[in-house]
Parts: structure tokens; sequence; C-alpha cells
């Protein structure tokens, strides 16, 4: 019983380091231009994204591409989490949603 509390402590660890490094969040896509590309603004305080789906961020002259690959749990989060240091100026909330084609119908 003792080794079990060990066993779920050091999952239970390494799930919170995952969550705090963004892989969770997904991956960044250095190759693939992104299935579609979102322009961030001044006034952008929000996106849409789908589970699954790669996207291409502009920010004034500068970019960044990113493949969403989210944990189950994960449906917002804040852009600034993934988005290169530096870059926004303003917290951007991130929407996901479940990827469809693993969306059950019965």
């Amino acid at each position: 019983m003792f080794r079990i509390h060990h066993i779920v402590a050091a999952f239970a660890l390494l799930l919170s380091g995952c969550a705090a490094r963004g892989d969770l969040l997904g991956v960044p896509s250095i190759d693939a231009p992104g299935q579609r590309t979102i322009t961030i603004d001044t006034g952008t305080r929000w996106v849409n994204v789908t589970s699954g789906e790669t996207v291409r961020f502009i920010v004034g002259a500068r970019s960044f591409t990113w493949n969403f690959q989210t944990g189950v749990t994960i449906d917002k989060f804040d852009l600034t989490r993934i988005a290169p240091a530096g870059l926004l100026t303003q917290a951007i909330t991130v929407y996901v949603a479940p990827n469809p084609l693993y969306i059950s119908n019965s």
C-alpha cells in the first residue's frame, strides 16, 4: 500500500510538470504553415481554435505557429503561455473546442 502512494504522488508530480511546461497545450509547429492564420492586434481579446488544429499567429511583423494538441481537460488558457517571450503585450484567451474526430455521437 505504501508503494502505491509513492507511485500516485510521482504521477501527480509528472502531470503538474507537464502542465507547467505547456506540454498539454500542444507544440510549436516549425515546418507546417498552419491550417489557418489569425492576426493579433491591440483589440484582440480572445481566439477560438480546435484541438488538433495548427494555427499561424501574426503579431505585427512577427509570427509563430502552434499545433493545438491539447489535453482533454484544457478548454481555455492564456496565449502568452505559448507565444514567444515578449511578443504579446496583452492577455488573450485561447478557447479550445474539442476535436470533432473524437466526439462520440452515441
